[in-house]
């Protein structure tokens, strides 16, 4: 008997793809149709011929949302007046690239996952300045010329200014309500926000005006005004991206309105679109990664990281431990080689069998090492978080680790140890190059090579060997250590620890390939596996 099948989920991406494209396609078609290729091209070559003038229209757009980020952190305190004017530019390119204006989800987006702003606080907010801004065009158009702007909004303006002032009305109730039930510092200051709304308006129409003037057509500071305020207007409403098509058209039926050529108007409206188009795209690529962190997050240790204060390693006992998962081959003659002391030290040998199917954990124990089982295979991570843990909780004045299939010597854990144990150290990596590149399979040194390159530029620092398996820590960093995904350490463990201020040396090892067993590790898994979990680790306390 066949199982039933689940009812079909209904998504709306799909339809506001095709709507969107259906849309463009629609808009280009109007253009094209509409275009005077000779004036268009005219346009063109006064824009090549002033591209000063252009430059300054858009410092003064650019000026604009300079201002309005200004007021959002009057109305927010704890937003900083950098990650508002971020969240702006990146929700102003959005809207240029998704349709429905879409792009307006990306400002609460930002400012909640880089400013740390509650997403009840950066939605109210939003709201409320965004229908501000809706408001301010609509009193300019109307307070211009309230007869022009009515004729070509018609019975959309008077549904446009009626949602406008349920958004704005319910922005500074919600705000309110949030002040008083959270004790939030929120300032509602609306004539300072209505002051900046409209100066905002009025510092974008430069663009228009210089368009215009690109197109032949010369217009006065006020009919600069109204023309943006009416293709504002027209693109709340916008199904394309960057209101493609919608803008135009407004555009040139203002211009026409006005008295300009159609052939010229439309040519003016598509300089200004581009240049407003070409401005946020620019800006908003620069937002998404400026100021750190970015909007996807930080991806390099941040600059400046306290040090950790150096603490002398008492005189007990070290520990080194070995990850091991099918090892049976190998582990004991490790084990054996394990030096019964190091600088005066006692060293304790701890086996990790991460669910072996086959007799690590018996010739381990036979060869004379300490065993901590798992009853199922958890991972290289999982292993090395317990073998830290296992060594602190016992006391250990340092740590080391090293692979299990013999391709590390553990007779040279006197080189990881030395630096630590003289307080030089807390965290010594074992490098296989540092006395030049050893002999390793082509495929396996190309890695090794681009995955260190990566992780030192993430940590801000070089690092000779980051996928080393022999490692050192002081008793302090290995209590503090934390690897937090088990399939891997090596990225994640370094990231941790430099992150946390303590001090990190490299010093060479000898290397050879294992003879027994093969790797686990698999470059697609891998990075599937590694690449999310350095994400994690760079901003779990960004």
């Amino acid at each position: 008997m066949n199982a039933p099948r689940p009812a079909a989920r209904l998504s709306l991406r799909p339809a506001l793809l095709w709507a969107g494209a259906v849309a463009v396609a629609a808009s280009v078609v109007f253009v094209a149709l509409a275009l005077d290729p000779g004036q268009l091209a005219a346009t063109a070559r006064a824009v090549a011929a002033d591209p000063l003038a252009a430059l300054v229209a858009l410092g003064l757009y650019g000026l604009a949302f300079v201002l309005r980020a200004a007021v959002w952190t009057r109305v927010l305190p704890a937003l900083s007046f950098g990650q508002a004017l971020a969240a702006i530019h990146v929700s102003l390119a959005g809207n240029h690239v998704l349709p429905l204006r879409l792009g307006e989800a990306l400002r609460v987006t930002s400012v909640v996952r880089r400013a740390r702003v509650p997403v009840a606080e950066a939605t109210a907010s939003t709201i409320f300045l965004r229908a501000a801004d809706i408001l301010a065009v609509a009193a300019l158009a109307a307070a211009l010329s309230p007869a022009f702007a009515g004729r070509l909004l018609g019975s959309w303006g008077l549904l446009l200014l009626g949602l406008a002032l349920t958004a704005w009305a319910a922005g500074v109730v919600w705000l309110g309500r949030l002040a008083a039930r959270r004790r939030l510092e929120i300032r509602l200051s609306i004539p300072l926000v209505a002051i900046g709304a409209v100066t905002a308006w009025l510092l974008e129409s430069a663009v228009v005006w210089q368009a215009a003037r690109y197109a032949g057509i010369e217009l006065t500071v006020l009919e600069a005004i109204l023309v943006t305020s009416v293709t504002i207007a027209a693109q709340v409403f916008a199904v394309t991206p960057g209101g493609v098509g919608t803008y135009e058209a407004a555009g040139t039926a203002a211009l026409v309105a006005l008295g300009a050529d159609p052939g010229a108007a439309l040519a003016a409206a598509l300089a200004a679109h581009a240049l407003k188009t070409g401005y946020s795209l620019v800006t908003g690529a620069v937002a998404v990664v400026r100021p750190a962190p970015g909007l996807f997050g930080r991806v390099r240790l941040p600059r400046g990281l306290p040090q950790a204060t150096p603490a002398a390693a008492d005189d007990g006992h070290v520990v080194l431990f070995l990850p091991a998962h099918d090892e049976e081959a190998s582990v004991a003659d490790v084990v054996r080689r394990v030096p019964a002391r190091v600088l005066g030290r006692p060293v304790r040998c701890l086996v990790v069998d991460d669910g072996s199917t086959d007799g690590t954990a018996a010739e381990a124990a036979l060869a004379g090492a300490e065993v901590l089982s798992f009853e199922r295979n958890r991972g290289l991570g999982a292993a090395v978080r317990a073998g830290l843990a296992h060594a602190v909780a016992g006391g250990a004045s340092a740590v080391a680790f090293c692979d299990a299939d013999g391709e590390y010597a553990p007779e040279e854990l006197e080189r990881l140890l030395a630096p630590i144990l003289r307080g030089e150290a807390d965290y010594v990596a074992g490098s296989r190059f540092a006395g030049g590149t050893r002999k390793m399979r082509p495929h396996r040194l190309l890695g090794n090579v681009v995955l260190t390159r990566l992780l030192s530029f993430v940590a801000r620092r070089r690092i000779g060997d980051g996928q080393t398996g022999y490692r050192a820590f002081s008793a302090r960093a290995a209590a503090h250590a934390e690897v937090i995904h088990d399939f891997n350490y090596a990225q994640v463990l370094t990231l941790d620890l430099l992150g946390k201020g303590y001090r990190y040396t490299e010093v060479p090892i000898s290397y050879r390939f294992r003879t027994e067993g093969q790797s686990f590790v698999r470059l697609g898994r891998y990075l599937r596996t590694v690449v999310p979990a350095v994400h994690r680790e760079l901003n779990a306390t960004a």
